[in-house]
């Protein structure tokens, strides 16, 4: 008899505690009693072990099941690599130069997780199917299916955004009793089988979580998500393309016209520890710090090792994730998403333009220092180990705690899916629905800049500095507390102060419209001002590269902002002086496609692989 692990849902159930410190958010979460077996047939004799199987699809958004890198590095490298806004040292390198291979480990981690979890979610889809009615209600059976249906859809998503056609396990099956089976055999298949999903768990789910929970599947998600996947057929299909624009227009109607959602005041505060699951939040995975911070022994909450990846190297960190300057550069002065975004080190001649007066050198969050005396490298390319890498680092991941690799943990908020993803894709289909004069796009357009140039935060600087602060002057009690030398300064303002008058932001078209003359972008100036938007808000998240891709920006984009053979050739020491990424490599369309993992080629004989790798 099959078993079906029940493990505790803590880390996505989204409440934080740090050194005594819990979330400000006053909502229910998601959580049932640790580690005990049920039987299949066991799983579905009460309601509550009903919702407790479903906990074991739930489990595979957290990143210490099948491979314990899910969470950063297969969606990383799939989601922000291929853009070359995010870059790498070491062996990751190769994923700045479309050098990944179908013996990536990479994408045999994430395809293995994804599948691991659409077979739970197959396996609990059939029980609950044939489970008794009486046992559990009508109702409840209902979200119970659309939450399931949900958790499939997602990582099936994940797979077709990543590899393309993969093959499509149906409710009931799995590689024991389907060890072999064929990609499906065409996207319409592959995007109708995952629509059907999301449509389904669009009408069986409420807008606000079963029983309060946060953390569980709601309309809100299955309806942006489906939005998203209609847009995805009509960019593989391009015969259906108008009328899944208009499918997907409607169901991101629905998900605005709900009130459920709205942008955070402050685009600074998305990564903070002082919230979660705010109104902007469609889906995310939060790392709980849990009850021993930093300490080894405490596997159980926050294991992805978020900071290590991502924290400057002479920091702590270990070079998965650097900011390169061609992305630092594309934001118009006044834009705060930057400085929300990233650190720099203290650069030799630097472009005026792009000196922060917050982040320059520094740290603000974490009063670290980022400079010769302090032993970092303060050319534009930081050498680590040998390699040379740009001098920024990401702030959304490295802000709530300084990174020590023997005392590893600290919390974290990764973004799948946000409000201001919905508003970009509906403004997307109405563009590519009625043209570039459509007004009620540029006008999303203008409310995403609004908030970046920091006119939300205005009339809020005390709301938000009581909700936000508070975790940083922990911090810095913490820190002190353990002989930081030299000691923290307990902060009296947040780190990056918030606006308290109204600024006028640049007309989107206007600018838009200059910097595609001035770039030679062969995009319409509405790809343009998406991609480029995009860019600034989701750097370090994984959609970026998926939007790009699907919105047919990606060429334009790495031809354009990574010009091929400008700048110092890589192995030159005189690239540390260079802001330039050298790009030697062809951009090959083909490649946005990954490699099907070698693995899956040799166990599963009707698999075959992608053009790009044959």
């Amino acid at each position: 008899m099959k078993k079906l692990l029940r493990i505790l849902y803590y880390s996505l159930a989204g409440v934080l505690f740090l050194t005594g410190m819990s979330s400000c958010n006053d909502k229910k979460f998601l959580k049932v009693d640790q580690y005990s077996l049920l039987a299949a047939d066991q799983m579905f004799k009460t309601a509550d072990q009903a919702k407790g199987g479903l906990v074991g699809c739930y489990t595979m958004m957290l990143p210490d099941n099948t491979d314990g890198d899910w969470g950063i590095k297969p969606n990383l490298f799939i989601g922000g690599h291929p853009t070359m806004d995010t870059q790498a040292t070491g062996w990751d390198k190769d994923w700045n130069q479309q050098n990944w291979t179908p013996g990536s480990p990479e994408l045999l981690g994430g395809w293995k997780h994804a599948y691991n979890a659409i077979t739970r979610c197959n396996d609990f889809l059939a029980g609950l199917e044939a489970a008794d009615n009486a046992i559990i209600n009508a109702d409840l059976k209902k979200s119970l299916d659309g939450q399931a249906r949900g958790i499939r859809a997602f990582f099936y998503m994940w797979l077709a955004k990543a590899f393309g056609r993969v093959p499509m396990l149906a409710t009931g099956e799995n590689y024991i009793n389907t060890p072999a089976k064929a990609r499906a055999k065409d996207f319409a298949e592959m995007w109708d089988f995952i629509i059907a999903d999301l449509k389904v768990a669009a009408d069986e789910l409420q807008w606000d979580p079963l029983n309060g929970e946060y953390g569980r599947i709601t309309k809100g998600f299955a309806l942006s998500y489906l939005g998203e996947a209609y847009m995805w057929k009509a960019y593989r299909v391009p015969a259906e393309a108008t009328a899944d624009y208009g499918l997907a227009k409607t169901a991101f109607e629905q998900v605005i016209a709900s009130g459920k959602y709205e942008l955070n005041k402050s685009f600074t505060t998305l990564w903070d520890p002082g919230a979660v699951w705010t109104k902007e939040c469609i889906w995310e995975e939060v790392l709980d710090e849990g009850s021993q911070w930093n300490q080894w022994s405490n596997l159980s909450n926050a294991h992805n090792w978020m900071v290590q990846f991502v924290a400057c190297g002479s920091l702590g960190g270990w070079g998965t994730l650097y900011l390169s300057w061609e992305w630092w550069s594309s934001y118009e002065p006044g834009d705060k998403r930057r400085e929300a975004s990233g650190v720099t080190g203290a650069i030799r001649n630097i472009d005026p333009a792009w000196k922060s007066t917050t982040n320059y050198g520094y740290h603000p969050y974490l009063q670290q220092s980022l400079t010769v005396p302090d032993s970092i490298d303060t050319h534009y390319h930081f050498s680590n180990s040998g390699e040379y890498a740009p001098s920024i680092w990401t702030n959304k991941y490295w802000r709530s705690t300084r990174s020590n690799y023997q005392a590893p943990w600290g919390s974290q908020q990764i973004y799948y899916k946000r409000y201001a993803n919905v508003l970009l894709d509906y403004a997307e289909c109405l563009f590519n629905l009625n043209g570039e004069g459509d007004a009620t796009a540029w006008g999303l357009i203008a409310k995403i800049r609004d908030r970046a140039w920091g006119n939300l935060e205005v009339g809020n600087s005390a709301p938000l500095t009581s909700i936000y602060l508070p975790y940083y002057q922990q911090l810095t009690t913490f820190f002190n507390g353990n002989g930081s030398n030299p000691p923290m300064v307990s902060p009296t303002t947040y780190p990056l102060p918030f606006n308290s008058t109204p600024v006028v932001v640049p007309d989107a078209q206007t600018y838009y419209t200059q910097l595609k003359s001035t770039k030679g972008f062969t995009s319409p100036v509405w790809l343009v001002a998406l991609g480029q938007e995009r860019r600034r808000e989701f750097n370090a998240e994984w959609c970026l590269a998926q939007d790009l891709i699907r919105s047919g920006f990606i060429q334009d984009h790495i031809t354009h902002n990574y010009p091929k053979g400008v700048g110092y050739p890589a192995n030159n020491p005189l690239v540390r002086d260079d802001y330039h990424t050298y790009r030697t490599y062809d951009f090959n369309l083909l490649k946005m496609d990954m490699p099907i993992p070698t693995d899956e080629i040799l166990k599963n004989p009707l698999c075959d692989q992608n053009a790009a790798y044959k």
